[in-house]
């Protein structure tokens, strides 16, 4: 008997109370939802990927942060099996 995962094939998720890793396999056309918005890695190539964010699409190299659709959005590791995409809730959303 084979379980099957709800919208994780093709991923892997470790996730904290205000932030999540979700790391891609490349190739696959997976998605996650997290926190309420649907992650899904769009394409990937030897530098950067594109991560679709509720909708939003941002390109980003390794280390690279961005602010999408109310979330902090790093892409902190590229290699050719996986892209490890880590999403924070409220990125950069400081008081001040």
């Amino acid at each position: 008997m084979s379980l099957a995962s709800c919208g994780g094939e093709g991923t892997s998720t470790r996730c904290s109370l205000s932030a999540c890793t979700v790391t891609f396999e490349r190739g696959v056309d997976a998605n996650i939802s997290i926190f309420g918005a649907e992650l899904r890695l769009v394409g990937a190539d030897d530098n950067q990927a594109t991560v679709e964010v509720a909708g939003q699409q941002v390109q980003l190299q390794v280390d690279q942060a961005a602010q999408v659709g109310g979330f902090e959005v790093r892409l902190t590791q590229l290699t050719d099996q996986q892209a490890v995409v880590q999403v924070t809730q409220g990125g950069g959303n400081g008081g001040g």
